[in-house]
């Protein structure tokens, strides 16, 4: 199966529709497809995909109030509360007093945290490259220019 994604896609698939419409649905399709199955490549645990979500904005973004973390989320304070709660007792986030101000909580990702972080990322980093490895030069070309475009569309 591996070496079918390295093959240039018939002229029927996704990557041929021409109308913009379409390309959106399909893009999107698999963007999606993509992020759920690399989301399958993680250090075992038992988090939700909320909680690993916030360790991992902690994680990538520093230490953060629970309502930036919130923000951030996209939750509400009292849901990212109940969210850290749960971190917090698995050991894989800790709340400190804020140097500035010590009525503030800041939140950040434990050692065990970050360690679960950066295992999640090598897995995933690693599944990655191996079907990337198998693709033709050209393919890998064209996967770079989509990046970047792909960057694009998220800072847009």
């Amino acid at each position: 199966m591996l070496m079918e994604s390295a093959t240039p896609a018939p002229a029927s698939t996704p990557a041929r529709r021409s109308s913009v419409a379409e390309l959106s649905h399909d893009f999107r399709i698999a963007n999606g497809r993509l992020a759920r199955r690399l989301r399958q490549e993680k250090a075992e645990n038992e988090l939700s995909g909320g909680q690993f979500s916030a360790l991992g904005t902690l994680f990538v973004d520093g230490p953060l109030t629970l309502g930036e973390l919130s923000e951030l989320e996209h939750v509400t304070p009292p849901s990212m509360n109940r969210t850290v709660n749960c971190l917090v007792e698995a050991g894989l986030v800790q709340r400190a007093g804020a140097e500035d101000d010590g009525r503030k909580v800041v939140l950040s990702a434990s050692e065990q945290g970050q360690a679960l972080m950066r295992e999640t990322r090598m897995r995933r980093d690693a599944w990655l490259a191996t079907r990337v490895s198998a693709l033709t030069p050209e393919r890998r070309r064209v996967l770079a220019e989509a990046t970047l475009i792909m960057r694009g569309l998220a800072d847009s």
